[in-house]
């Protein structure tokens, strides 16, 4: 019998260019003269099959769907019906070994244990039985009148000694009555004998060899009656047929299934570009954040309340005719909680909160941006009352036409439609817009006006009572040891924000876990705050000399500092190197700083530059170690001069643009002043210094025996706190 599958017939191999010619001819783009589809839309005529999205060409669904049936058709009448044979007589040994002896056997295959063979002459199988009929006795003496010189197997005397019982008809005795035979020692004579089953002439048998006890004569006895022996392997489970024959047609059929939904995809990929981005967090995975997890913004959180209320209970306002505002915005510096506050205002009014961030808008394709707005507005209308919070605003809602060569056809078409979607909400609608941004001076004005975003709200940097709040709710699940004071680290984190912070405490826990303590401790949070503020120590190996620079360099920071009552207070010293300086000298206010005076100022300049100053007195030479120190001081020095009005050339500020220039709002613009007062300038910049500079050298050499001291406790210890400072210097100056 043929086992091959019938895949690989050459019908089967011609059906593959015919495949792949249906597959692309389909997928091709039509050309019926119907307009394009608007981005984000199902054309007309068709049903959208998702968001942006087209379902399948019907065509393409028929052609796949028939060609998978008929494969299937096709194997399985290949497999079950494309190869008839006769039938298969079961028969036990025995009668196997006397169809040979009866020289009725002309040919075998032998296939493991299985035994198959072809008669010569048909003979009648009893299926009931499993028995063939043996010829007559007279036939086979004469057919084989020399049987009885071959060698006999253990079979066949077994089956001479016990005679098979011939296949003959019932005997009828003379009164017409069928004769009945006397049940057999072997059978119980209460038990009825089966009907014998109606005999089938067959050609083709199959037996099982007994492997157990073997059969050393058979060889020989198919041998000696010419009996043709054909050994093959055993015949393979129809199992394994059936997957040989399906599963390469199922695997070929999902491959080009998987190529056509890959074209498919790339060729409507443009419909599903105008999808909105936008995250959704509904009532009940809504952001498990209230105001009480928000701290250092109180005056953000009075007015985000009232938006909470709003949106809780839109009627009790509508009543007094009040129109529900549709925009907030929260400016502010980075890393001062905008994103946490627009979370604290969904979750404490329990509506659902769209998110998505400004950047997501802007594609390479035009329209495409202002067709995600659309889907967005759509989406937060039907789930309204909502809030939709839109991070960097900046980045979609920038100064349109501003500069040259800035024009960007996609954001300017986003924005347009951004600022249309704003204006045309309608007033019963409940939706408020939340969009936060660290530049509100780049924004285009018709976004800020009011209707739009009708309130500012500034989220600045926190207060001593901020940082506080913020240090605690950062430190809830922190285990910290007794000598961890709050308000004392709030009062030396000055200037950070609520990100700071929070990495702060988090810095400070690895630092605890890094040197196994087992509670964080406050020399935890010091070195924390140091790897903030002053950056990585690394260890460089530097020679005497440089260090001695050094040492002297830092040493007239500090001392600056130590002897200039109006400037900061020095926490630490340091030579160590930190970051990509070589040494650092660490000041920290004892309060904030909101409005800073002339004398502060300059205390300051004095302070940039005594580092200078040091390497010139004790060294007498000047090295590269104050390029960042000159560079801040001209900096606060043209400040002080072009916007404070600190100097001789009166209080006009020639500096009154706050808007970077990368920006280009000012481009093509020339300076708002002359060229003689630009010298004016420079020259008032370079007298204030020299000013400063002489007076922090003076300071200094008068005071040359505790910069020696100071140095020398630097080289040896190469980091001095404030004790030791006060032990060095004496008490500082008041």
């Amino acid at each position: 019998m043929d086992s091959s599958a019938p895949w690989l017939s050459n019908f089967g191999w011609l059906l593959l260019p015919l495949l792949a010619a249906g597959t692309f001819f389909l997928m091709r783009p039509r050309r019926d003269g119907r307009p394009e589809a608007v981005p984000g839309q199902a054309p007309e005529g068709e049903t959208s099959a998702g968001p942006g999205r087209r379902p399948p060409p019907p065509r393409l669904v028929a052609f796949w769907w028939s060609l998978l049936v008929f494969l299937l058709l096709w194997d399985a009448t290949s497999l079950f019906f494309g190869h008839s044979s006769p039938t298969v007589a079961k028969i036990p040994y025995s009668s196997f070994v006397a169809q040979v002896q009866a020289g009725n056997v002309d040919q075998v295959a032998i296939k493991g244990s299985e035994i198959i063979g072809k008669l010569k002459q048909a003979r009648d199988w009893n299926a009931h039985t499993g028995l063939l009929s043996l010829p007559s006795a007279r036939a086979s003496k004469q057919s084989q009148p020399e049987s009885s010189a071959a060698p006999k197997t253990p079979a066949a005397e077994q089956s001479a000694a016990h005679p098979e019982p011939e296949l003959a008809a019932p005997k009828t005795s003379a009164t017409g009555h069928t004769a009945t035979a006397k049940p057999s020692k072997l059978e119980p004579a209460t038990v009825p004998k089966a009907p014998a089953a109606k005999p089938v002439s067959v050609t083709v048998f199959e037996t099982v060899f007994p492997s157990s006890v073997g059969d050393p004569q058979l060889l020989p006895l198919l041998e000696s009656h010419g009996v043709e022996i054909v050994a093959a392997p055993k015949a393979p489970h129809w199992m394994s047929s059936f997957l040989s024959g399906l599963l390469p047609t199922l695997l070929l059929v999902g491959f080009f299934w998987w190529m056509g939904r890959r074209a498919m995809n790339q060729q409507q990929s443009i419909f599903g570009a105008g999808k909105s981005q936008a995250k959704r967090y509904g009532k009940e995975d809504k952001p498990a954040v209230t105001f009480a997890d928000v701290a250092g913004a109180d005056a953000a959180k009075v007015q985000l309340q009232e938006i909470v209320s709003i949106l809780k209970a839109p009627d009790r306002y509508r009543f007094v005719g009040a129109r529900i505002p549709r925009g907030v915005l929260l400016a502010g510096p980075p890393g001062t909680g905008k994103t946490l506050l627009a979370r604290a205002v969904a979750g404490e009014a329990g509506v659902p909160f769209f998110t998505i961030s400004g950047s997501e808008f802007v594609e390479m394709f035009v329209g495409v941006g202002a067709s995600r707005v659309r889907n967005l507005f759509k989406e937060v209308k039907a789930a309204a009352p909502a809030i939709l919070f839109v991070d960097e605003l900046d980045a979609v809602g920038r100064r349109r036409g501003a500069g040259l060569g800035m024009v960007n056809d996609e954001r300017e078409q986003t924005l347009n439609q951004l600022l249309v979607e704003m204006d045309g909400f309608d007033e019963r609608t409940s939706v408020i817009v939340v969009a936060a941004t660290n530049r509100p001076d780049v924004l285009d004005p018709a976004l800020r006006r009011p209707g739009r975003f009708d309130r500012d709200v500034s989220v600045g940097l926190p207060d001593l009572a901020g940082r506080r709040g913020i240090l605690g709710i950062h430190t809830r699940r922190l285990v910290l040891e007794q000598d961890v004071d709050l308000d004392r680290l709030a009062g030396v984190t000055m200037g950070m924000s609520g990100a700071q912070l929070a990495n702060l405490c988090n810095e400070a826990a690895l630092v605890a876990a890094r040197e196994e303590h087992k509670r964080i401790s406050r020399a935890d949070f010091e070195v924390a705050l140091d790897r903030m503020v002053l950056g990585d120590a690394r260890p460089l190996a530097l020679d005497e000399a440089t260090r001695r620079v050094i040492a002297y360099h830092e040493g007239g920071h500090a001392l600056a500092a130590w002897l200039t009552p109006e400037t900061d207070p020095v926490h630490k010293v340091t030579i160590v190197p930190h970051g990509m300086a070589l040494g650092v000298t660490e000041q920290r206010p004892e309060e904030d700083h909101y409005n800073l005076s002339r004398p502060y100022l300059m205390a300051r300049l004095a302070v940039m530059l005594g580092g200078r100053s040091g390497e010139e007195i004790a060294i007498g030479e000047i090295t590269t170690g104050a390029e960042n120190d000159l560079l801040q001081a001209t900096q606060l020095a043209r400040r002080m001069i072009t916007s404070w009005g600190m100097s001789e050339l009166g209080l006009a500020a020639y500096d009154s643009s706050n808007e970077d220039r990368f920006l280009g709002y000012d481009l093509g613009q020339g300076r708002p002043y002359s060229e003689d007062t630009a010298r004016r300038i420079d020259e008032a910049v370079s007298v204030l210094l020299e000013e400063r500079h002489g007076a922090v050298r003076r300071l200094l050499e008068d005071a040359r025996e505790r910069l020696d001291r100071l140095a020398k406790a630097l080289l040896e210890r190469e980091t001095v706190e404030f004790d030791e400072l006060e032990e060095l210097l004496g008490p500082r100056s008041a």
